[in-house]
């Protein structure tokens, strides 16, 4: 039984692994997007990256890193319907 909670912690940390590393490279893409003026695939990037880090946030259970995220997940939305 020990070996079975060990192997789901395993697979979880690496699961958390790949998403903050994909949200990180996605992101970086993002503000390389911006710095090229490739609207809107930033904001499409941004938006898959912040939902990858809202997620890591809630793998952790860290509220500060979903609070910062969710807001910025709002303001972006926000930002995208009002055109």
């Amino acid at each position: 039984m020990p070996s079975d909670i060990a192997a789901m912690t395993h697979s979880r940390d690496r699961l958390v692994f790949a998403i903050k590393w994909g949200a990180s490279a996605i992101q970086i893409m993002g503000y390389t997007a911006t710095g090229f003026g490739w609207t809107p695939w930033n904001l499409y990037l941004f938006l898959i990256g912040v939902v990858g880090w809202f997620a890591v946030g809630a793998f952790w259970n860290d509220k500060a890193l979903m609070l910062v995220h969710l807001v910025a997940l709002g303001a972006m939305l926000a930002g995208m319907a009002s055109g």
